[in-house]
């Protein structure tokens, strides 16, 4: 059994960490890009290593998936898995924005168990366990119940021409964030037309799902985790009674993406 009490206070250091080193609260920061468009930060680092070294200590028999850290596959060899993006939403952490989330979560057999989010610019933690609910700082979480695709809030910089009778709302950099607004009924849908990796929405996800959302990749599919790829195409979170319409929706784009990249 896991000592939950001491993995929501390695959590909450893990945010500390990043804090300390946030331009928002003043701090001066190393920032740099891995790729052409992938920035990374000293922050992102620092917090890995904690992370990893913490997270090791707490449970060894658990394999080891993050953004930050090479990736071994001596992990698929293992039932328990951590996933970790140690500061999701870096674009908006090196800004000074609150829009940033340290995303932690262990999965087992491909699904996730615990899922945690903390995101101390925001005053926010969040958590969720598979089979009993999700909750922010404390609070029970219920996702949004909307019933129709039209007018459905999405956090968004900007909607295509196809989208336009949905309705924008504050967007956080953060992917994990935005997928938090719908377990909180602060959003009803997030929808990604991208490849993206597991450490950036297990955690999420599973909060989302324990709130009572709809979760699957773009075409509508269950997300498993710890695989070979670490990556899946698109994400769909959404209110379930618009889940469906949201699939259809997304599909014929959903299948030019995914095959062109365009």
């Amino acid at each position: 059994m896991i000592d939950r009490a001491r993995l929501e206070e390695i959590c909450r250091e893990a945010g500390r960490i990043a804090m300390r080193q946030w331009p928002g609260a003043g701090h001066a920061l190393e920032s740099w890009e891995k790729s052409p468009g992938s920035p990374v930060c000293a922050a992102d680092i620092e917090v890995d290593a904690f992370l990893k070294r913490e997270l090791r200590v707490l449970l060894p028999a658990a394999g080891w998936l993050s953004e930050e850290t090479v990736d071994h596959p001596e992990r698929l060899e293992k039932g328990l898995c951590w996933l970790v993006d140690p500061i999701d939403g870096t674009r908006d952490f090196i800004r000074g924005r609150s829009g940033w989330a340290v995303s932690v979560a262990l999965v087992s057999e491909g699904r996730p168990l615990i899922g945690l989010l903390e995101a101390p610019a925001r005053g926010e933690s969040w958590t969720a366990t598979a089979g009993q609910g999700a909750s922010c700082n404390g609070r029970r979480l219920q996702a949004s119940t909307r019933r129709e695709l039209p007018g459905a809030r999405v956090p968004a910089d900007h909607l295509p021409g196809p989208d336009k009778d949905l309705m924008m709302v504050t967007k956080p950099n953060s992917i994990a964030l935005r997928v938090a607004m719908v377990a909180s009924g602060a959003a009803d849908l997030v929808a990604t037309l991208r490849w993206g990796y597991e450490w950036d929405v297990a955690a999420a996800a599973l909060i989302a799902r324990e709130a009572g959302a709809a979760v699957s990749d773009a075409f509508g599919h269950k997300l498993a985790y710890n695989k070979r790829d670490p990556r899946a195409f698109g994400l769909l979170v959404s209110a379930p009674a618009i889940h469906a319409a949201a699939v259809e929706r997304l599909a014929e784009r959903a299948a030019e993406f995914s095959r062109t990249g365009k």
